[in-house]
């Protein structure tokens, strides 16, 4: 019956960067920070020899791996953010596209990558 079913482990993280939004009208136009938690979710049908998709600590090391690109940094002078607005959404994507490709490298599969920019506001990205 396994095919009929699918494994979904989560994984959350965090960073803390600054950013201020071009062309905005209102005060995200001016420079300011969040503290955005990460979550990160994968799919599988299948388990290992452990009986596991992949190990917690494992995956989390990965994505925190990632999250140092952003980690205190003000984002509208990265390479990813030069053009592309570094709203919440465009974050998303970012992360989306990197972590899907570490994660290809061993096998696992992306499902979604949610970001809250506070406790009432987030976006997911699949």
């Amino acid at each position: 019956m396994r095919g009929l079913h699918m494994y979904e482990l989560t994984v959350e993280s965090s960073f803390s960067a600054a950013h201020q939004l071009r062309h905005y009208q209102g005060e995200c136009e001016r420079l300011h920070g969040h503290n955005w938690k990460v979550e990160v979710s994968i799919r599988s049908e299948e388990l290992d020899s452990l009986g596991m998709v992949v190990d917690f600590k494992e995956l989390k090391g990965l994505i925190n791996e990632i999250l140092k690109e952003l980690d205190h940094h003000y984002l509208n002078e990265l390479p990813a953010f030069k053009e592309a607005n570094p709203t919440t959404e465009n974050i998303a994507e970012f992360l989306y596209g990197e972590i899907k490709s570490a994660m290809k490298k061993k096998g696992i599969s992306l499902q979604r990558v949610k970001i809250w920019e506070n406790e009432g506001s987030a976006v997911s990205f699949t």
